[in-house]
């Protein structure tokens, strides 16, 4: 069985590369900090590598090379396009592939200061993302269900990092999501992971999504979420205002998504504040900052 963790080394890139790209062989490569179930390395001024460490499968990053050059067309950020394919070898026993570079800061390692440019930004993204997908369009598994179906999830980082005085707010706007009638419309393109590692900054606001390993067709709530998780404080208000197709179901249901990511973040802070393997301890603050956008609303 292949391990699911794999750390590979710039000689190791580059030796890859030379067997299966001689002609990007000779780039500059540097490994990019971070990551979470893929190791990005840049390679030159314009592409990356994207290799698979957490990820047990190939499944995420096929469906990456699959959809994202279509999807790339038509949305007004830039996001990483597959340009070349890497195959597994003897030496690196899982797919790797060559993307477009995504010029920017990433949000949890930066800040938004223009935030209704940004609140502007996210919704127009997101108009643009979520239009009615295509009938082979990958379905929602963990990502994308109705938060009733996610109480275990959202139990477990409850009652990991949940502040005792926040406690009753938190489990009051969770109801309220898990009360909330489920998305009627036909399934649309949803990126399912906006956190704040996931997008990238520049001048003050959003330049750039990446990660669509979560892309899927279903309810844009997931993704609605994204309102509270990145913008700064009176965002939300200003996004929803300009998205415009948001009911109230479905804003119930992207706080409660909110909530519930916001606890993510918190999660992963703590464990990296202990030493464990997958930590984020910079998560923390930016998870607390969130939950607390959340709590007070719109």
């Amino acid at each position: 069985m292949i391990e699911s963790t794999f750390e590979v080394s710039e000689d190791l890139v580059r030796d890859l590369l030379r067997e299966q790209h001689p002609d990007l062989a000779e780039l500059p490569i540097r490994e990019v900090p971070g990551g979470w179930g893929n190791q990005m390395w840049r390679l030159g001024d314009e592409l990356a590598i994207r290799m698979q460490r957490m990820d047990t499968g190939p499944d995420l990053q096929l469906k990456e090379r699959r959809w994202l050059p279509i999807l790339a067309a038509r949305l007004p950020l830039p996001i990483p396009v597959p340009v070349r394919n890497g195959a597994p070898s003897e030496r690196c026993p899982k797919i790797w592939t060559v993307m477009t570079w995504v010029e920017g800061t990433p949000l949890d390692h930066g800040s938004i200061t223009r935030g209704d440019h940004a609140a502007e930004t996210l919704s127009d993204f997101l108009r643009a993302l979520h239009v009615e997908a295509p009938a082979d369009a990958p379905t929602a598994s963990e990502f994308g269900a109705h938060p009733r179906d996610c109480t275990d999830g959202f139990e477990h980082f409850f009652r990991a990092v949940a502040p005792a005085e926040l406690a009753d707010g938190i489990r009051e706007v969770w109801g309220d999501a898990v009360a909330a009638p489920a998305w009627e419309g036909r399934p649309v393109w949803v990126h399912g992971d906006l956190h704040p590692a996931n997008v990238v900054v520049a001048d003050g606001t959003l330049a750039g999504v990446v990660d669509f390993g979560a892309l899927f067709a279903g309810d844009p709530a997931w993704d609605l979420a994204a309102a509270w998780l990145l913008l700064p404080a009176g965002g939300a208000s200003r996004f929803f205002d300009r998205y415009a197709r948001a009911d109230e179901a479905a804003v119930r249901r992207a706080r409660g998504l909110a909530a519930m990511k916001s606890l993510f973040l918190m999660s992963m802070g703590r464990n990296g504040d202990r030493g464990l393997p997958g930590g984020k301890p910079h998560w923390g603050p930016a998870g607390r900052s969130a939950l607390d956008r959340v709590l007070k609303g719109l």
